[in-house]
């Protein structure tokens, strides 16, 4: 019987068994979005947030995490300024690029991750914050029923977090992540591999090595 691939995502992907790990709460902005030059996003899902509350996005350009975070963006008729690796923390040397008379505002997550802001307002940058959404673990991440010999791939910290509240690893477990900063969330020993991109594809394609 081939060993079946379970994905904790918020997106489905062929091949996989999906496991949607968090839903989310979406908060209006009431924010002058006139008064920046960019934006830092780090999440599709700010994307959603200006569809749920049909938004038109304004012309301010916006330094992206990675190119889904772009992609969705657009979608929505946003502009990008510049897009990053996928990792939320080399976003502290593209932001480094600009001069620091530029006004940056942030939209983000109630929780993040990364701690890229903070370094960059240390270091004399003018970021101002807004939270524009808000995750919790999903019914089917809490109640999924999760075989013992499977490989799981998770795509963020918070679908490892949800994962741990129901369930624990087995060692006949393949775990494999997506990006460094989710593999700080897992037990320290849980063996692993971190995908060679930061995306869900090179995930899957890692996991198919693996049956």
């Amino acid at each position: 019987m081939q060993t079946p691939i379970y994905l904790f995502a918020t997106s489905p992907y062929e091949g996989t068994i999906h496991i949607n790990s968090l839903d989310f709460e979406f908060f209006q902005p009431k924010i002058d979005f006139s008064s920046y030059d960019f934006f830092i996003i780090t999440s599709k899902q700010i994307a959603s947030v200006f569809k749920h509350f049909h938004i038109t996005p304004p012309h301010n350009k916006a330094l992206c995490v990675s190119s889904k975070t772009a992609l969705a963006y657009q979608k929505i008729g946003g502009e990008i300024l510049a897009i990053g690796n996928g990792y939320g923390d080399y976003l502290f040397e593209m932001i480094q690029q600009y001069p620091k008379e530029k006004r940056w505002l942030y939209l983000r997550a109630k929780e993040v991750a990364s701690h890229f802001v903070q370094k960059a307002k240390e270091a004399g940058y003018k970021i101002d914050e807004i939270i524009l959404y808000e995750s919790r673990c999903s019914s089917k991440i809490l109640q999924a029923n999760i075989p013992k010999k499977a490989i799981l791939i998770f795509t963020s910290p918070s679908s490892i977090q949800c994962f741990l509240q129901n369930h624990h690893f087995s060692l006949e477990h393949k775990v494999i992540v997506i990006g460094k900063t989710t593999a700080k969330a897992l037990p320290k020993n849980i063996e692993y591999v971190v995908a060679k991109k930061t995306t869900i594809k090179s995930a899957v394609d890692l996991a198919i090595t693996f049956i």
